[in-house]
């Protein structure tokens, strides 16, 4: 640990600033203690104290090019020097050429894009364009999802954080079970099976909701802050194929798993299916700057060729977002960030297994490209979770331990319920990654202790 950078006196306003005029996401407001970043360097963040800290979660899965790159800073200073912004009526040289690039990366043919201030306006877009194409109203999407907070996004979600407000939730959002095979809701003796089983269960309530009101199935390409819950072999396109027969769109939400995030460009790549709609955020700009984007394909694009579009946001197209984002876009290209994803992956599967061997309170790793989770457990058999699916406070103590261990030995990561997750920037070496699982291979030592 390096000597304090600033005073205490300095470091102590800092704290109070923050503790007294700002609110905190998803946390009680008292008795907080968060990390007090002062700079952040490729995988690292270090606090006033000196302390490094490895960032093994990407901070919410969006960092995908690591921390402090300095061609996104110069893409966005020149940006600010030519126009720093103007309303979305107008054209810009940037804004024309991030949409030709996210066309040419997309899968299938969708060809235009709405840009938005984040993912959650990326899905709020994503429905009103589906509903307002279709003419139907219903979102089909899954309980065991995340799509964002603002309120038609929370309610297409089946996360529990929106509980809290659901009596104010948005109407017509039908949700159905995850074909999360290691707590599979058929006890499905195969991941296929489960996969069968889901896809049948999704037929089922389309048909109980009357397939002609139904405008959207909403999916993550791949599952993230819900536990990384991994699609069986042809679930994507039994899904597809339902949503073909009954006249319904496909929206993949790709928030979190675009962009290398799974080693590919895009998690539906790894399923050979072409969505209707994307959603995209996090990687777009890899957390530089705040933006997101609706992708269209050309069917729905053509449809508004001769009716208004009901979309608007005052920042939608900002030209120093678009900067930011073009920036992004071709690091990963440069720095080959995709395929770099793709093996480290494969480099975290075969350690993770080893670790397997060592800590019997590991009970599964599901992991796609560099987004993953370990659910840790008391039992291998059982299955009894470390920490139950929505744990209360008094059901956190082992998890919060651990979690506590993580921080304490110089890591941040995502920790929830009795899930680790593993997402670090896609710049990762080996060598850091040896370190992060070290890390998490002490704190998952405290979880044996309670395996019986």
């Amino acid at each position: 640990m390096d000597t304090l950078t600033i005073s205490p006196k300095e470091k102590e306003q800092i704290l109070k600033n923050n503790l007294d005029y700002t609110l905190f996401s998803w946390s009680k407001q008292a008795g907080l203690n968060p990390i007090m970043v002062e700079r952040a360097e490729g995988v690292y963040i270090y606090d006033y104290d000196g302390k490094r800290y490895l960032d093994f979660s990407s901070q919410l899965m969006n960092v995908n090019i690591g921390h402090g790159d300095t061609r996104v800073r110069n893409a966005v200073v020149k940006q600010m020097d030519e126009v720093s912004y103007v309303y979305p009526g107008m054209i810009t040289k940037v804004r024309g050429e991030l949409g030709k690039k996210l066309a040419e990366i997309a899968p299938g043919n969708l060809k235009k894009s709405f840009f938005t201030l984040g993912g959650a306006e990326a899905i709020e877009n994503a429905i009103k364009l589906a509903r307002v194409y279709t003419g139907r109203y219903k979102i089909i999407s899954q309980y065991q999802s995340f799509h964002g907070a603002s309120y038609a996004a929370f309610s297409a979600g089946g996360d529990p954080r929106k509980h809290g407000v659901d009596s104010q939730a948005a109407p017509n959002f039908i949700h159905v079970e995850n074909p999360y095979f290691y707590r599979c809701p058929w006890n499905s003796k195969t991941w296929e099976e489960c996969g069968e089983n889901c896809a049948a269960h999704v037929e089922r309530i389309i048909k109980y909701e009357n397939p002609e009101s139904i405008a959207a199935i909403l999916l993550e390409g791949e599952s993230g802050s819900s536990g990384c819950i991994k699609y069986p072999p042809g679930y994507w396109k039994k899904i597809k194929a339902l949503c073909d027969r009954y006249g319904i769109l496909l929206i993949a939400d790709e928030v979190m798993s675009g962009f290398g995030r799974t080693g590919k460009m895009f998690a539906v790549e790894h399923h050979g299916v072409e969505p209707d709609l994307i959603t995209v955020a996090k990687g777009l700009t890899a957390g530089y700057i705040a933006m997101g984007a609706v992708l269209v394909s050309e069917k729905i694009a053509k449809y508004f060729d001769d009716k208004a579009l009901p979309l608007g946001l005052t920042y939608s197209a900002h030209p120093v977002a678009c900067a930011a984002a073009l920036a992004v876009l071709k690091i990963y290209e440069e720095d080959n960030l995709v395929e770099k994803a793709a093996a480290m992956g494969k480099y975290m599967d075969a350690k993770v297994e080893e670790m397997k061997k060592k800590h019997p309170s590991i009970g599964d790793f599901r992991n796609t490209g560099l987004l993953g989770c370990i659910e840790l457990v008391k039992n291998r058999t059982s299955k009894e979770p470390m920490a139950p699916w929505n744990a209360k406070p008094n059901e956190m103590e082992v998890m919060n331990k651990v979690a506590a261990k993580i921080r304490e030995l110089g890591m941040y990561t995502f920790v929830r319920w009795n899930w680790i997750f593993i997402a670090p920037p896609l710049t990762i070496t080996k060598e850091q990654v040896n370190e992060g699982l070290d890390i998490i291979s002490k704190a998952i030592s405290i979880a044996d202790e309670y395996c019986n």
